[in-house]
Formats: structure tokens, sequence, C-alpha cells
């Protein structure tokens, strides 16, 4: 074998990294990295929005693909061999790694490919040794963390990334057994390098966790190879590794599509008031949030608020219910000195200290009619007079209000002004119960279970099966704040890393209770509990029939059928 130049390796050694792709559902890539570029010649410009099959162009593609089995079952793929045309035509063998990409819930959205092109490794076995004195200076420049071993698990080299990664620098760990600074759960029994140098097989992307320096858990995929002499003989090992965090970092990321400000929710329903509140966040026309109590009224008001180009100035909440007619009154026009017994100082109203910002009228349905009237004028003409005034005062703030109530019943009824809701009612939005997305209820508990890890310094992980069950069955009249009560609840019981059944409130373990009890009270018990499975299913899909026979795994005939029985 012929002398290899210094250039050959820094080319080399430049141009080993993995690809990675990112694929939707539906197999379409969303994401081409720079070693993809490198492996395929194809630009992330003209390979993203293609078909994956379109770019790596190989007969697996339609029988054995691996990305479709990780979108189809959720299943890893490992070290799955191959052969791809690249967009020069020429053909080159990879190995590729896959791995579901999962939303907040669990869901699959799409899958996370790497892949590299094996004859590089193999050229890396064939070379390192030789080149072992030019090795520190290429070191260097590899943007993965590397480090080779001798026969006795010695650690030789140890290039930068690998300091950055780990937390240790290279005089530290040079002539130390790996183990003592990896620690890794696998160094004694599935070690890929000690694998890797017994059977003289290379080992690709293999994922696994690491203490660093810190004694902080560091996710890492490494690949390994043996390091063999001109005679053949094997005289060392080597791998490479990269730092998975970015990547756990790139899913929340994807994950956050699925939430608007502290709002989470995945649910069709919910999908559809993000996007609303994007565009109503971009202006400043009045809106009202319908909802029932709990559902998260005052979290919409403060999304929008945050979102909006007043985000730098004040946001005022007024509880409407809370305050009887006169207070409620001058706080919000606030007051002049001798107005009323007792008025010893001038007092700014809320709408003057929300001069700019937002003003949040909570249970707007309470209000007085004759404080209507003289909302109506702050929100026609952005103008007031303050009780015992008589300069009129000249405000900008943007109104956002919330209730419980059918203001259009109110309105029949004389409790509420009609010209007033519909200054009020521009843009409306109505927030859905709980029980009507039930499907976010999973990605709820999740979001509690990790904020009240954080408050209390537990380190609760899951819900189990049968807990969760009953979670999914309650019907939840408080909504969104009466689950995340439930949670707090279950906080506060349990011991261990997982709630239970024994730790929620008696009022969700006893609502269960009930329903069967009232079914097998029933003249009929099995129709009965057929009726609410069909039932509770169209609920879930929200009466797509299609969609509900596929969850029952019955025909639409079938389900039409049982529909005409139960008289739904």
């Amino acid at each position: 074998m012929g002398t290899v130049h210094t250039g050959d390796f820094e080319d080399f050694w430049d141009s080993l990294s993995d690809g990675v792709v990112a694929i939707d559902k539906s197999l379409k890539i969303i994401s081409f990295s720079n070693g993809a570029e490198r492996i395929t010649g194809y630009k992330t410009t003209e390979a993203v929005g293609l078909p994956c099959r379109d770019v790596f162009r190989d007969d697996l593609c339609e029988k054995e693909c691996p990305v479709k089995k990780t979108v189809e079952r959720g299943e890893v793929v490992s070290n799955f061999k191959m052969n791809i045309l690249t967009k020069t035509e020429q053909r080159i063998p990879i190995s590729v790694n896959t791995a579901p990409l999962k939303d907040r819930n669990g869901k699959i959205i799409g899958v996370i490919m790497a892949f590299r092109d094996i004859t590089e490794v193999y050229r890396l076995t064939t070379s390192i040794f030789r080149e072992r004195a030019r090795l520190a200076t290429i070191l260097n420049s590899i943007a993965d963390g590397v480090f080779t071993v001798d026969t006795k698990w010695r650690i030789t080299e140890f290039n930068p990334q690998a300091e950055t990664i780990t937390g240790y620098k290279r005089s530290e760990v040079i002539g130390k057994h790996c183990r003592s600074v990896f620690k890794s759960n696998i160094c004694d029994e599935e070690c890929p390098l000690r694998k890797s140098i017994e059977t003289r097989n290379p080992i690709f992307n293999f994922e696994t966790n690491v203490v660093n320096s810190k004694d902080e858990i560091v996710p890492i995929s490494m690949s390994s190879a043996s390091l063999v002499d001109e005679e053949g003989e094997i005289v060392g090992g080597v791998e490479i590794f990269r730092d998975l965090r970015p990547l756990e970092i790139l899913r929340e990321e994807l994950g956050e599509r699925y939430s608007f400000g502290n709002i989470v929710g995945k649910n069709a329903k919910m999908q559809e008031i993000y996007n609303l509140l994007k565009t109503v966040s971009e202006t400043s026309t009045s809106v009202i949030i319908q909802g029932e109590t709990g559902t998260g009224k005052e979290l919409v008001a403060k999304a929008i608020h945050y979102n909006s180009p007043r985000k730098d100035k004040p946001f005022v909440k007024v509880s409407c219910a809370a305050l009887p007619e006169t207070l409620l009154e001058s706080e919000l026009f606030g007051y002049k000195k001798g107005a009323f017994t007792g008025a010893m100082k001038d007092k700014p109203g809320r709408f003057e200290i929300a001069n700019g910002g937002t003003v949040f009228l909570d249970e707007v349905g309470e209000i007085p009619i004759p404080v209507q009237v003289k909302l109506l004028r702050v929100l026609e003409e952005q103008t007031f007079d303050p009780l015992g005034g008589t300069e009129t005062v000249k405000v900008d703030v943007r109104f956002i209000a919330a209730t419980n109530r059918d203001l259009k019943e109110a309105i029949k009824k004389d409790k509420f002004r009609e010209d007033l809701y519909y200054r009020l009612n521009v843009l409306p939005v109505f927030l859905p119960p709980l029980r009507e997305r039930s499907d976010d209820i999973p990605l709820l508990i999740k979001h509690f279970i990790k904020e009240f890890n954080e408050k209390t310094g537990k380190e609760i992980g899951s819900v189990s099966q049968e807990a969760m069950d009953l979670l999914l069955d309650y019907t939840w009249p408080g909504n969104v704040r009466q689950l995340e009560n439930a949670v707090e609840h279950a906080f506060v019981h349990c011991r261990g890393d997982t709630i239970q059944i024994h730790h929620l409130p008696e009022e969700i373990k006893g609502e269960r209770k009930e329903s069967v009890e009232k079914i097998l009270q029933s003249k009929h018990p099995l129709d009965e509990t057929e009726k609410q499975v069909i039932l509770e299913a169209l609920r879930k899909h929200n009466w797509n029939k299609e969609k509900t026979a596929k969850l029952l795994q019955i025909s639409r005939t079938t389900l039409w059928r049982k529909l005409k029985k139960y008289k739904i």
C-alpha cells in the first residue's frame, strides 16, 4: 500500500460525518444535513420535499425500507446495509440507522435517519495506524469526538471534541482505561469497541449514555473499528462518537408545534385555535374568549398579549366577578382626590395603568349594566373620565374579554348590552372543554408532571396504565384546571416514580364506580357498555364515522347498523 499523504487524511477526516435526514410520515424529506449532501451528491434544496426513495434509489426502498418500518411500527433500525445510487449514478454501500420522531404524546410524526458511507470507515481501519504521527493535528479538526486505545484499553489519543463532550482534558485521560473515563453501563458486556476489536468488524451508530466530568448523563452515538498494523495484527481500536443532545433539542423543537404560549394541546380543535391565535396576536382588535370554567381562558389571553406588538407593555387583569359595582367602577376608571369619602389622593384606574398594553376583562358577563355603558365608550373612543375628574383621559389599550356565560342569552334577559357584546366580539375564540379533547389528556399530564417535578424536586416519570385509563375516562367538569389539581394531588401522595390509581383524588376514582354501577343496573348491561364505547369513540373523532369505525376495528356498515340499533 502506498504512502498516505497528510492532504489525503485531511480530506478524509473533513469528510467523515454521518448523513442525517429527517423524514415525515408520508416519507418525504424535510431536512437534509451537510453530510447527506456530501454522500449522496444532492443539495438540500434538491432533496427537501422529495420522497426519500427518489434520493436514495435502492431496490430495498420498495421491499425492506427501514424508514417505512420505523414509521409504521415505531421500530428502531440499526446497522441496516443497503446500496444507494448517488446523484452521479455511483453505487455506494451505506449503513443506515433509523429512529422514530415522536410528539409529546408519543405519536410518531416522522423518522430521523442517520447513514454513513461504509467505505470511509474501512479507509479509517486500514490507514489510521500508519499515519499515527500526523493523527493529533488531524483529530483537532474533526467535528465528532474521537479517541483511540491500545490492546490494554488505555487511551492513546483524545481529540478536542472528545474533550468538549466529556468535559475531560486530553492530559487527564491519556494512559487511562477508557472505562474509567466514559463510565457507561455497556463498558463490560456490550462495548462496541471491544466487539470491533474481537471481530475486526466496524460497528456504526451505536447509541448509549456516558457520564461526563460533571456527573451529567450525555446521550451519544458511537461508531468503532479495530486498528491494524502493516502485518495485519490488531494494535488497538478507534471510536468516533457524537453528542446527541442537539438531536434531542431538535425533537423538542418539533414538539413545540403543539403549543402556543403556555397552552398545551395537539387536538384538532386546539390546532385550529393556535392558528387563530397567531393571526389574532398580530392585531389590536378586541377579542372575546368563551369557554367553561378551567379551560384556560386567561392563558389564551396572555398568549395573545405576549405574542403581540404590545408584549413589552402592561397586561392588566380585571376580575369583574370579584368586585362590587362601585368598587369595579373606581378600579377601572380611577378617581381623583375628594371624589368620595376616603379618596385622599388621586388613583389611576386599570385602563390608565394598561396604557399601550392590554386589559383583560375576566368574566365580563358579570359587569353591571351601568358600568357596561361607560365601558362601551372606552372601547369606541379610547377615552374615559375618572371619578370626580374634570378632564377626559385618552388611552391606547387593547381589550380581551373572557366569559363562561352565554352572553346571547344574557342579552335576551337584559343582563348584557347587545352593542357592547358586538363591540367585544370582533374576534371570538371558543375553547373546547377537556371532555371534547380527551386525546390531549396524556400530553397535559406530561406537561404538569414536568412542572411539578421542577417545583417539588421529585422525579416522577410516568402514570400507570390503570391510572391513565381512569383519567381518560373521567368527564372533567373543572377542565384543565381540575386536571392540574389532580396531578398535584397525586404528587403529594406519590412516594415512587409512577403515579398509581390510589394516588388520585377520590372524586375521580369514584366516578368510574358510579358509572359502572349505573350500567350494571340497566336492563341490558352489555348493550349499554357497547353504546357508551361507540359514543366515546365518536366524540374522540368529532363524530367522524370513518375514523370511528377504524378505531373500533369494525366496518362502516357495522357501525351504521349499531348506530341505528342504539338510536345514536
